[in-house]
């Protein structure tokens, strides 16, 4: 009985381990939370920090690159004022980290408030001792869209 008892407690704290995320895994998790937040406040100096030289953006109405990205950013012809963030799953690869988030972007696009469920995905590499974001691919998807983890 008492090694039956030693054998699940064992198993319990090696599953514990499993689930937990990694130091790179929510460095990533918060620094995604945070770009949201810098795009929120069109802090494009951060987000031009942030993003790589040849970063690409796939949004619904076309594909770009850093530079306009950011003149969409601060000129507000895409003012992405909040995105709710329902479910986020990240896996880093060596230096590589892919994001997924599920959320309800609420935006001001072209003069209209929308609010829109997008799943997001996110591609950062690490250089030296800084995350930089790669891609940014929006997909639309349903409100019922789970992320398998």
């Amino acid at each position: 009985m008492k090694n039956l008892i030693i054998t699940l407690f064992l198993a319990a704290l090696s599953t514990q381990g499993f689930f937990a995320q990694t130091s790179a895994e929510q460095e990533i998790i918060e620094l995604s939370k945070n770009k949201w937040q810098w795009m929120a406040d069109k802090n494009v100096g951060k987000l031009a920090n942030l993003f790589d030289d040849k970063s690409k953006f796939v949004h619904m109405s076309g594909t770009w690159k850093k530079d306009r990205e950011l003149e969409i950013i601060e000129s507000g012809s895409i003012w992405y004022k909040n995105a709710d963030i329902h479910d986020v799953t990240v896996e880093v690869f060596d230096n590589t980290a892919i994001v997924w988030n599920r959320i309800t972007l609420q935006a001001h696009v072209r003069g209209n408030d929308v609010s829109t469920e997008f799943t997001v995905t996110e591609v950062y590499k690490k250089d030296d001792n800084d995350w930089k974001l790669l891609a940014l691919t929006f997909s639309s998807v349903r409100d019922t869209h789970v992320i398998e983890h």
